[in-house]
């Protein structure tokens, strides 16, 4: 009973733990997120409360606008009118659009032309990166940073000269200025096919003074972005230092105001869960790196910066260096087409497949090279499944025939338990005679699910974080494999004219067909095992499926159609192995797995026995002094008496038996 009790409790803590977390930890996020999102509505004036770097001077700010003071909402511009408010270097590539802005050589506006927002025909296309003013600035741009506060450098108020007015793979972009001092900066800005920026940072020193000056890097995004909230994704500050690989979220960089790092190589930046800004120094040499956060404007702001180290420039020399911007997104062969060309360190680690990385991307690379045969990443799920349990299926094959074989040995294991019930320690002992007389294994069930996890977790993260699954179709219904079943039982699985809003509570009703399927195919998997003989255990297992089917109606339908197909592979393999076995498909043949007969008596043990055995025939015409059957003994006899009464019995019959071929010689 305390075994039960305890198999009772750990399964509705669990349930507690699942719908806990999604109204008291999911719904509250979501809800502080709105708020977080109504407060962004009022955005900060250019470059307000502007972070300085080490050793530099701070920038002077627009007219009228001070650090830390809360901006007007009248301040906020549409995209359009911010866009009016500098002259702009126009950007046409295949897979991205946008402008830079002269006033600052700013990288504000940016568009990814190949990606929407929903999978909706008239959906906006994603805009990446947005300029001051308006409600989510969120830009990049190179300077330089000086300790000598006499030297006029350029900041956000510079009027830089362009010598062509757009951007192509073809065509890089010049940008010119110089100061009074006769110092001349240029910026030779170049783009590719894909959505690496390269910047070549030069100063001329035309001047008659000698100049210190350290070329920098800066992403910077106000207000709290929208995140999703989930603990396997990170969305947040991201780099890589001295090939170690650093993620912080939002929050804990609010905590820790500023993060440094002097490293060689690598890259930092923001991403979130499909888009990454990136900056990327010279890999070859040293820069001080930051994360920082600013909390004296409202909103707060996010800001990812690199410093080369400071050079003495006389007159009459220059200085260059050459640093990259990466913006747009997580396209994982272009990542690693970067990775492996460019020499960025661990680059592919912006695409956050966690822990398990060395399975979760060989993974991917499955699923995709698939997809490209196939055409549908859905069909290349079903292949990989394929694959994956004829890779296991040696193993899994002799999982199911352990399996076959304890549910053959079922109708035995319900007598141990009726004969022993008492005595639990007796009773295992006689379990484990039986296991090894027959060669079975009780923890065989266990082993088709341990090895489904990490694939299980690993097409999870597959789904859940590369921007390849996003808004992918499969056949039907499912336009995008990233998210849940869109039908629902609520509205007949759209067969009833109405949508399904917001219904609260009511809403872990809301199931689709596909996790349906998966619990349907789960059932049936259920009835092939072994059945506990434990009838609160057996209920438990029953409740599973139930379970599993509303906890998998949230997740990807990729996720879910792997699963069901999953299942029916199992089944299938199973089914041929208990056939070959002879053991009965079902809960039929015997086991009374869950109903568990109550004994009558402790008799009952030695009189199934004897009746299992044939019945002995006799002659018609035997003598009269057979022995009579065996009297119903009471309960009170004990083990030794019972032995010795049958060996009588047993002498007596044998007396009877040459009594009766002496009179058949007769």
């Amino acid at each position: 009973m305390i075994d039960n009790r305890n198999l009772i409790l750990a399964v509705v803590l669990s349930l507690a733990i699942l719908i806990g977390f999604q109204y008291l930890v999911v719904d509250p996020q979501q809800q502080q997120l709105a708020e977080q999102q109504a407060a962004q509505q009022t955005p900060p004036t250019a470059e307000q409360g502007e972070i300085p770097l080490p050793g530099a001077t701070t920038e002077p700010l627009p007219p009228g606008a001070e650090t830390g003071a809360a901006p007007d909402v009248s301040a906020a511009m549409s995209r359009e009118a911010a866009l009016e408010e500098s002259p702009r270097v126009w950007i046409e590539t295949p897979v991205l659009s946008g402008s830079i802005a002269l006033r600052g050589a700013q990288l504000d506006d940016l568009i990814l032309t190949r990606y929407h927002e929903t999978i909706a025909e008239d959906s906006p296309k994603i805009d990446l990166l947005s300029p001051v003013n308006t409600a989510k600035p969120y830009y990049a741009y190179f300077r330089w940073s000086s300790g000598d506060r006499t030297l006029e450098l350029p900041d956000s108020a510079t009027l830089w000269h362009a010598d062509s007015q757009t951007l192509t793979p073809d065509r890089p972009v010049t940008l010119t200025w110089t100061n009074s001092q006769g110092v001349r900066f240029e910026q030779v800005i170049s783009l590719d096919e894909g959505y690496m920026f390269t910047v070549t940072q030069r100063v001329f020193n035309e001047g008659s003074a000698t100049v210190a000056l350290s070329p920098f890097g800066l992403i910077a995004r106000t207000g709290h972005p929208d995140v999703l909230g989930f603990y396997i994704l990170h969305e947040g500050l991201i780099g890589v230092f001295d090939e170690t690989l650093e993620e912080k979220d939002y929050d804990e960089l609010e905590d820790s105001g500023t993060i440094q790092h002097s490293t060689t190589g690598g890259w930092l930046g923001i991403t979130d869960k499909y888009w990454l800004v990136a900056l990327i120094p010279d890999q070859e040499k040293s820069v001080h790196a930051r994360f920082v956060h600013s909390a004296g404007t409202n909103p707060g702001k996010y800001q990812s910066d690199f410093l080369y180290d400071g050079v003495s420039l006389p007159p009459g020399k220059s200085l260059e260096n050459t640093s990259r911007l990466f913006a747009g997104a997580k396209e994982v062969l272009r990542l690693d087409g970067y990775q492996e060309e460019l020499g960025i360190v661990r680059f592919d680690r912006a695409v956050d497949f966690g822990w398990f990385y060395f399975l979760t991307k060989p993974f991917f690379y499955m699923l995709h090279y698939f997809a490209g045969k196939l055409g549908n990443f859905g069909l290349s799920i079903l292949l990989v499944t394929v694959i994956i349990k004829l890779l296991f299926f040696p193993l899994a094959n002799k999982s199911y025939r352990a399996m076959a074989k304890m549910k053959k040995l079922q109708p035995e294991m319900v007598r141990l338990k009726e004969r022993f019930g008492e005595d639990k320690q007796r009773l295992n002992q006689e379990m484990m005679t039986l296991y090894k007389k027959e060669g079975a294994n009780p923890m065989s069930g266990c082993l088709p699910i341990v090895i489904q996890i990490p694939v299980f977790f690993a097409l999870y993260k597959v789904l859940f974080v590369t921007i390849e699954m996003r808004h992918t179709p499969f056949y039907g219904w499912i336009h995008d494999l990233s998210a849940p079943d869109p039908t629902s039982v609520l509205n007949g699985f759209g067969l009833l004219p109405w949508e399904i809003g917001d219904i609260g509570l009511l809403a872990i009703l809301n199931i689709g067909v596909w996790p349906i399927a998966m619990g349907l195919t789960m059932v049936l998997q259920h009835r092939l095992n072994p059945q506990p003989t434990d009838p609160v255990q057996a209920k438990v297992f029953l409740m599973m499926p139930i379970v599993f089917t509303f906890l998998l109606a949230k997740f990807p339908a990729g996720l879910v159609i792997y699963w069901t197909w999953n299942n029916l592979l199992s089944i299938i393999q199973q089914m041929v192995i208990m056939k070959r076995a002879g053991v009965p498909i079902g809960r039929g043949g015997g086991s009374q797995a869950g109903h568990t007969r109550q004994p009558e008596s402790k008799k009952d043990a030695n009189t199934s026995k004897r009746q299992d055995q044939p019945e002995v025939e006799t002659d018609s015409n035997a003598p009269q002094d057979q022995p009579e059957p065996e009297p119903r003994m009471d309960s009170g006899v004990s083990k030794r008496q019972r032995r010795s009464k049958a060996k009588k019995d047993g002498k007596r019959s044998k007396r009877h038996r040459r009594s009766e071929a002496e009179t058949d010689l007769r």
